[in-house]
């Protein structure tokens, strides 16, 4: 199947590249990328692919008591609790430390291809002492999902992490990312 990243992934080649790169090519991309046309064009499984990022629709079960919350999240699952999954959504951060904060994963990386075969084997333990974990740690529900789950390769997250198909309901961006750099 392709998928609407691969002329990236192409262009980008075994080496990971800038901030401003990234950005670049995404937009070229930004009026074809939507939540929808990445769930058909991508991989699907019915469940999220550890080691890897993953986008989903998800509506949260305690919506009514969350400040806001993101309904297209960009998740690394990082364990299992009841029912679901722990992980972290990439989407509460801007796209710069998004960036940064998968730099910081690379050491959890089962080799250093960074591509189909690459798998980030972390877990909370690992991470509870990284920065960038406090705003961006959930809890996801199966029986919230309201779709499939589509793979982000290795070679695809520096690319997934610039989109700009985050979805929040309740409050904007720049509110979250504010309420995150505090965090920090």
């Amino acid at each position: 199947m392709v998928s609407i990243l691969d002329p990236i992934v192409k262009k980008q080649g075994d080496t990971l590249k800038s901030q401003s790169w990234y950005k670049s090519q995404i937009a070229n991309l930004t009026d074809r990328i939507t939540a929808g046309k990445l769930l058909r064009d991508g991989t699907l499984n019915n469940r999220p692919s550890g080691g890897r990022l993953n986008m989903f629709l998800y509506d949260p079960k305690t919506k009514t008591r969350l400040p806001y919350y993101d309904v297209f999240p960009l998740v690394l699952p990082i364990d299992t609790i009841k029912g679901g999954f722990l992980g972290v959504n990439f989407h509460y951060l801007p796209p710069a430390l998004r960036l940064r904060f998968l730099e910081t994963l690379q050491e959890f990386t089962n080799n250093s291809k960074f591509n189909q075969s690459t798998r980030i084997d972390v877990s909370y333990d690992d991470l509870k002492k990284n920065k960038f974990v406090k705003p961006t740690i959930k809890k996801y529900l199966y029986t919230q999902t309201r779709s499939n789950f589509l793979r982000i390769n290795a070679n695809q997250a520096p690319i997934a992490v610039f989109l700009p198909v985050a979805q929040f309901r309740k409050a904007g961006a720049r509110t979250v990312y504010r309420d995150s750099r505090e965090m920090l």
